[in-house]
């Protein structure tokens, strides 16, 4: 039996379709008030109920998604988004809209949970989190630019979500072997205790803050561009095609860059990036300044993004920080367009460029803190279990650690030599000699 996993294809679609509704939050947000004569406050509102829904499912199943069982816990969640966005998109009524979000919004929290789990799983959950980044990535950017080319109304961003919803059903069929739930002959370890607490909490308080900064800005870009730095709605629009278009540069580069450089430095000096393209895009005065700051922004998320999935998913094997720094991801997400609101209000677009940056300065120390505490433990799961699955990683970390040389991991087994053993004693002296106890 070879130990070699499967490819995350299943969980790859799976993280695209829990991850493509907060990827189309504007245009959510935006269709919401255009085609249903919502104010924007009440719009932006919508939005944030529909990612708490999401949040709240993934902090529900966050121990969860092995007793249910990966299939069958994806296959509602993807139900669940068929059904609520199918009805918000074929409802005019703006409680059956926004009841449909809500039912939508934890379906693609489930499907997120599931996916996270499955990529704590993985012999390289850097890899997996950077693919799914991509497909999801890839995704977003080909209905941000098809989308308007169908029509006005509120009802197609909902459609397109339930649509890839419904396509990535057929892939659930493969997440019985992705590494998610026990194998044959393996302890459940339902009883474990969520390990590295500390980090852990630290990390998901940060990775909140660190969303909320990002999203509070992403929030009002557009009120930035068309305001402040006198562009065009059409302009600004091209502007944002472009930085997604850098999104899926910076995916790529974040699978290439690997784990040359650990994850505290990416993680690190990533933030710090991003935290000074929020403060020139908040300054922003005209085309050059608005489009430098949102497309260096938009190319450098995803990376630290993808390294901190990969830290989340390296704490546990079982997958429950990665659900839960997600989840707490989803809550920043969520929380970020009204936090924008209130502090352009206050203080200005600047002010608030500059709130959010220190912010981000901020958080960047502990999620690196994090990064460097955890570098020299070998918590990714691959590294330590074979065909015992998760549970063995759990198992070798509670082992205590032999003095003696190790053999490196993923070295070849040796061949076992028989050693033929002449004897001169009858079938029967033989057998009592391997009688327990016998002493002849």
């Amino acid at each position: 039996m070879s130990s070699r996993p499967r490819a995350p294809w299943p969980l790859v679609a799976l993280f695209t379709a829990g991850y493509v509704a907060p990827y189309l939050l504007p245009t959510v947000v935006g269709r919401l008030s255009a085609g249903l004569g919502l104010a924007p406050a009440q719009a932006g509102l919508a939005g944030s109920v529909l990612l708490l829904a999401s949040a709240c499912a993934g902090f529900t199943l966050a121990s969860r998604v092995e007793r249910i069982g990966p299939r069958r816990a994806a296959r509602a969640g993807l139900l669940a988004m068929v059904a609520g966005y199918g009805t918000a998109a074929a409802a005019s009524l703006v409680p059956l809209v926004i009841a449909g979000a809500v039912v939508g919004g934890f379906g693609s929290g489930t499907a997120t949970a599931v996916a996270a789990a499955g990529i704590a799983g993985q012999r390289d959950p850097h890899r997996a989190s950077t693919l799914g980044l991509l497909s999801v990535s890839a995704t977003a950017g080909a209905l941000y630019l098809t989308l308007p080319h169908l029509g006005p109304g509120h009802g197609l961003p909902f459609a397109s979500i339930a649509t890839v919803a419904a396509a990535v059903w057929p892939t659930t069929r493969g997440l019985a072997g992705s590494g998610v739930g026990p194998t044959a002959g393996t302890p459940t370890l339902s009883g474990s205790p969520l390990p590295h607490r500390r980090a852990g909490a630290v990390l998901a308080g940060a990775i909140l803050l660190w969303s909320l900064a990002q999203n509070a800005l992403w929030g009002v870009s557009g009120r930035i561009g068309v305001t402040q730095a006198g562009l065009g709605e059409v302009t600004v629009g091209a502007v944002f095609a472009v930085a997604l278009g850098a999104g899926l540069v910076g995916v790529t580069a974040a699978g290439v860059l690997g784990s040359r450089l650990g994850r505290a430095v990416p993680i690190g000096a990533g933030t710090v990036t991003i935290a000074v393209c929020v403060w020139a895009s908040s300054g922003a005065d005209g085309l050059a300044s608005f489009a430098t700051g949102e497309i260096l922004w938009n190319a450098v998320y995803p990376i630290v993004l993808s390294y901190l999935i990969g830290l989340a998913a390296s704490l546990d094997p079982r997958g429950r920080w990665a659900v839960l720094v997600g989840s707490a991801s989803s809550l920043g997400v969520a929380c970020g367009p009204f936090t924008g609101s209130l502090l352009s209000e206050a203080a200005g677009y600047p002010g608030m460029g500059l709130v959010l940056g220190a912010l981000l300065l901020t958080v960047a120390v502990p999620m690196t803190a994090v990064a460097l505490h955890t570098s020299g433990r070998p918590l990714v799961p691959g590294s330590v279990h074979r065909r015992g699955g998760a549970p063995a990683a759990v198992l070798a970390g509670r082992t205590p650690a032999p003095t003696g040389p190790l053999p490196q991991m993923g070295a070849p087994e040796q061949p076992i030599a028989e050693i033929p053993l002449k004897t001169r004693r009858t079938p029967r002296t033989a057998f009592r000699l391997a009688r327990p106890g016998n002493r002849g």
